[in-house]
């Protein structure tokens, strides 16, 4: 994780009274959202520190923004500003300090907060980020003469999957491609079949699924990628107050196969894919205010002597934990 420590200064004998500030934090590697984590904000100190105002902070934040054209037909570039912000998540701890000082040596301040239930994953892209960080602090008389920030993963739970799988397509997809080779005066198709035992999956699983592919031309067929897509809906709005939308799609995971698939083959390819840890769950706009959340497993294939690809989708649901991915 990230950490930033902020030394103390030497330009006062005050601030020089901070030999160090750290944040001791459990080794949990994901917070799951509605869990709880304990920690220790352990200050080290060379001198007396008269008046200390001792604190620990839990903040988790969304934020984006992008640009968008006012009209591409212009030929000059005018953009609008588009941008949105949410707080998931605010809590501070003020340690009482008795007597009203510290004395020279290590002083550790004990604290525990608690994530809500309804918020949503670590998510970072080049248009918006979720981002949760723990931050503890020393002042005296106003002045902040140390803190350090140690950033959280966390993963979210919210998000009804049941309501998206209701509409989705069914679990297996087929796609196919009519190509014509003039060098050879001849066409022909290639189809691809993609099959999942079930659609519904959790973050860190591994996603098994079958690949039938039948090459009805003349030439080989090579390779097809497999890429688990993050398709992102961000809800933003200009200086004028105007809500604007934008959809991005970010790859998660990618897998190349190999076929070389002859002529007038057919051929079947068992692949898999691991999901990472964490990531958003498949949600709407209501689950996190800012963006929103889908997600694609896209199976393609460039078709040789043309300049045709052949591509296959399948939507897929991310939920929470294993017992929401029995679906």
């Amino acid at each position: 994780s990230n950490q930033t420590s902020a030394a103390p200064s030497s330009c006062s004998p005050l601030m020089s009274t901070v030999r160090a500030i750290n944040l001791v934090l459990p080794e949990t590697e994901v917070h799951l959202a509605g869990s709880s984590i304990d920690g220790q904000l352990v200050l080290n100190l060379k001198s007396t520190l008269v008046d200390p105002v001792m604190k620990v902070e839990l903040v988790g934040r969304g934020y984006l923004t992008w640009l968008e054209e006012d009209n591409p037909e212009l030929d000059y570039d005018k953009s609008t500003a588009c941008t949105n912000q949410a707080l998931y998540i605010s809590e501070e701890r003020n340690f009482y300090i008795e007597d009203g000082w510290l004395d020279s040596g290590v002083h550790t301040f004990d604290f525990h907060f608690s994530f809500p239930p309804s918020i949503p994953s670590t998510f970072t892209s080049k248009i918006g980020c979720i981002s949760y960080f723990v931050q503890g602090t020393c002042c005296s008389r106003q002045i902040v003469l140390a803190k350090e920030e140690r950033y959280l993963l966390l993963q979210g739970t919210a998000g009804d999957h049941r309501r998206h799988v209701k509409d989705m397509a069914p679990l297996v997809v087929q796609a196919r491609k009519d190509v014509v080779y003039f060098c050879c005066f001849s066409h022909g198709s290639v189809i691809l079949r993609i099959s999942l035992e079930k659609r519904v999956f959790y973050p860190g699983e591994t996603i098994v699924f079958v690949t039938d592919i039948t090459n009805r031309t003349c030439m080989y067929v090579r390779k097809v990628v497999f890429t688990v897509y993050c398709i992102a809906l961000y809800s933003g709005f200009s200086s004028r107050g105007e809500r604007h939308f934008l959809e991005d799609r970010n790859e998660v995971t990618k897998l190349e196969s190999q076929i070389d698939m002859a002529p007038s083959d057919v051929m079947r390819v068992t692949s898999a894919l691991v999901l990472p840890k964490p990531m958003p769950v498949t949600s709407t706009l209501m689950d996190n205010k800012i963006m929103a959340f889908r997600y694609e497993l896209v199976a393609t294939s460039d078709l040789p002597c043309t300049t045709s690809t052949l591509v296959g989708r399948v939507p897929i649901v991310v939920a929470a934990t294993p017992e929401q991915s029995t679906m």
